[in-house]
């Protein structure tokens, strides 16, 4: 049905602006759309399969004649003794306004043929007997795993079994080579990777679990802090570690005071990381050379950071490794000792290895060489902390003589989405070749839909799932990838709203909670309420004044017996300037609640100068997430209220949910899995949706900027965050391509535009 009734107002569908579906859609949720035939009342279906179409809320499945739209009688209404005719009016599109675009499917060029991946080698009757036992290797597995002696570099492409090569590695080490297991040394990048493989070997024919314990296996940091305790104990017992990010922050805050480092306007957070990345580069506060005033005053951190750990015997995660290799790289007896230990490595996830890291492996099998090294250069995604994809890259040159495997047989994903993906990131000028063939084809393509905007965009996922849960789908079949957790905003929103269990990650902060975020709330808050203590607090950096006013303030308030923001306007400071803009800020702020919020946040944006004060705070800080993308995804968020009461409540409300849903996520076992793509690297969902697949968010503006001056890397890192999205997917991947992004036009992801055009309707 195409046609609905809004009160005396009559909707046409296919002459609908497409900017107003979702209103719509909304408008149906509240009830206050009707049939024109039955005047029962009706909601729009705004998913992803099928054209948008009103249908009865109470009973979806009835279905009324199409009315002829002439053919509707006109509500009467009585106005001063007149009998006037309502409902003649069609809300109808502009010719400028954009039309509903049906989803299209990303086809297949390359026919499926089923590989002979499940073949092990005849001749070894170890890889026979692991056969029957229902380890299977194809020829490219058993080949990882039967060659031991010397260094092995394995290519792993997404889904092709790598975990069971390295099991099946250490289980023929073991039980053919009859290898000391003390002399292995099995590096993961997580404790549980380790304590699968570990779990897995038990299962293994003939793998004693004396065997198992007495191999080396962890992590980087719990392996070579174990290294540091046993010879250094003293100096690094656990008492001494700053396990807590706010310990870490609190040294920074107080060294920032020195140089009057702001704690609402400088990221501490992000200096954090930047002091971890040039921790884990091997790259001290002497050896850095500022190019930004932000590095200059993180240098600034980093060297009060490293003084303070060193006056009181203090030390972080990232100390654990460094410490290690200057122990080992400066105690020549020590590090032949653990040369002669340890004859063989195997080290997990290569490609995500950062410097010190490698540094370390490097010494350690400096004797032996004997080094196998699993990764996969296609999902080197963790450059913002040291991890170099070129140590994969460039194996053969620190180890010349080193043998290649490439596991090319997906055991994921179907033959349609691994054919897709193998497209997207052959693009790529910076990698080793490889094309990873499926095991299956469902039959089902890849599918890209075009919301409207964000909203739009969240409502279609949210409906599509709903209809496939309804006909006997899992919700943990499902999951919602995106590449910064603030892009998740609007499908929180709309999965809070529904009755669907769904997690999230647990670092995740809520929308609300974002410092650019609340701050503009800290503003529609004053102007509600003028003595809001907090909020007034929260908005003084952007006023460019200290916290220290606010005792002058809350004086000014008594003697004047005027509220908190009337004493804003009265409060003195060394600039005339200065004083006149506080006088008219406080009347900018009075008039923000005559206002609608997407008024009110253009008037703190605007004419308040939120945006000067971004741009004297600078990004550079922070350039994957802009503040001022923060104040764009918030006037989104925005433009469906009418009132500053109800978004406020609104988003007090999102964020109590925010909490609750991380509370709930530890007990849920079936559940949709909301995740950033780096959070999802690993782990593999039955359906996949990767939402705001356009230039700016996927590849993100800060990639595209360092296109512009002429460096491609950040890119390339991109395009292989966007592989790893793509095969998560075990059956069915739906690509969201919105046709406006914050507020402004889009464009589609230039990632697929290779693929859309093989792509039919």
């Amino acid at each position: 049905m195409k046609i609905a009734m809004n009160h005396n107002q009559r909707i046409v569908l296919d002459q609908l602006a497409r900017e107003q579906y979702q209103q719509l859609y909304i408008q149906g949720k509240n009830n206050e759309l009707t049939c024109p035939v039955c005047q029962e009342k009706v909601r729009l279906f705004l998913g992803i399969q099928e054209e948008p179409y009103f249908f009865h809320s109470k009973f979806p499945e009835k279905s009324c004649p199409e009315p002829d739209i002439e053919a509707i009688e006109p509500v009467i209404v009585e106005r001063n003794g007149f009998r006037i005719p309502q409902g003649r009016n069609i809300i109808e599109t502009t010719k400028t306004a954009s039309l509903y675009r049906p989803a299209k499917t990303i086809e297949c060029s390359i026919p499926f043929l089923k590989s002979n991946g499940a073949k092990h080698l005849e001749h070894d009757s170890y890889l026979r007997d692991l056969a029957a036992n229902g380890v299977v290797l194809d020829e490219s597995q058993a080949a990882a795993v039967v060659k031991t002696e010397g260094s092995l570099l394995v290519l792993a492409g997404a889904g092709s079994g790598k975990t069971r090569v390295l099991t099946a590695r250490t289980a023929y080490m073991l039980d053919v080579k009859k290898i000391d297991p003390r002399s292995i040394m099995l590096v993961t990048f997580t404790s549980k990777a380790a304590g699968e493989m570990k779990n897995r070997l038990t299962s293994y024919p003939q793998i004693k679990k004396d065997q198992i314990s007495k191999l080396v296996t962890g992590t980087f940091h719990s392996i070579f802090y174990r290294i540091l305790m046993f010879h250094e104990g003293s100096n690094w017992s656990s008492e001494r570690l700053l396990k807590k990010e706010w310990q870490r922050d609190k040294i920074l805050k107080d060294a920032g005071k020195e140089i009057e480092l702001s704690e609402k306007e400088f990221a501490y957070d992000l200096a954090l990381q930047q002091i971890g990345f040039w921790k884990n580069s091997l790259l001290f506060p002497h050896d850095i050379k500022p190019e930004t005033e932000w590095e200059e005053k993180a240098v600034f951190l980093y060297k009060k950071y490293e003084e303070y750990k060193s006056q009181k015997g203090l030390f972080d995660f990232d100390d654990m490794l460094i410490g290690c290799y200057q122990l080992l790289s400066t105690t020549p007896s020590l590090l032949e000792l653990y040369q002669n230990r340890f004859h063989y490595f195997l080290i997990d996830e290569f490609q995500d290895i950062n410097k010190v890291q490698y540094e370390l492996i490097k010494l350690l099998s400096g004797k032996h060489r004997n080094v196998c090294a699993v990764g996969d250069d296609d999902q080197a995604i963790y450059s913002f902390r040291g991890s170099d994809p070129s140590y994969l890259l460039e194996f053969e040159k620190d180890f010349p003589n080193a043998k290649l495997v490439s596991l090319e047989q997906n055991y994921r994903s179907s033959h349609e989405i691994v054919s897709a993906a193998n497209e997207m990131i052959s693009k790529n000028k910076v990698r080793r070749i490889k094309k990873m063939k499926a095991q299956f084809a469902s039959g089902t393509s890849p599918l890209l839909f075009f919301p409207y905007d964000e909203e739009e965009e969240a409502t279609m996922i949210v409906t599509d799932i709903q209809e496939k849960v309804m006909h006997g789908a899992n919700p943990s079949d499902f999951a919602i990838l995106y590449r910064t957790n603030a892009g998740s905003r609007a499908v929180f929103e709309r999965l809070a709203s529904s009755n669907l269990p769904f997690r999230i990650d647990l670092d995740s902060e809520a929308f609300y909670e974002r410092r650019i975020v609340k701050t503009v709330l800290a503003f529609l808050k004053i102007s509600l309420n003028e003595d809001d203590n907090q909020a007034l607090s929260d908005i003084l950096p952007i006023l460019f004044l200290s916290q220290a006013v606010l005792k002058d303030l809350k004086a000014e308030s008594i003697l004047k017996d005027c509220t908190y923001l009337e004493a804003l306007s009265h409060i003195k400071t060394k600039h005339a300037f200065q004083e006149k803009k506080l006088k008219k800020a406080v009347q900018l702020i009075r008039s923000l609640k005559f206002s609608s919020p997407i008024k009110s946040v253009e008037t703190i944006e605007k004419d308040i100068g939120f945006l000067d004060f971004l741009k004297k705070r600078g990004n550079e800080s922070n350039q994957q997430d802009k503040g001022s993308d923060d104040l764009k995804d918030l006037k989104v968020a925005v433009k469906s209220f009418t009132s500053i009461e109800a978004f406020l409540s609104h988003a007090e409300h999102m964020t109590a949910m925010n909490k609750e849903i991380k509370n709930l996520s530890k007990h849920f076992t079936e559940a949709i899995s909301l995740s950033t793509v780096h959070r999802a690297k690993g782990l593999e969902y039955k359906n996949v949706y990767i939402i705001g697949a356009v230039d700016g968010s996927l590849p993100h503006d800060y990639a595209l900027d360092s296109l512009r001056n002429g460096d491609f890397s950040a890119l390339e890192e991109e395009r292989r965050l966007f592989y790893v999205a793509m095969t998560r997917a075990k059956h069915e991947l739906l690509i969201s391509v919105p046709q406006n992004r914050r507020g402004k036009k889009a464009s589609t992801s230039r990632f697929l535009l290779p693929l859309i055009k093989k792509g039919k309707k």
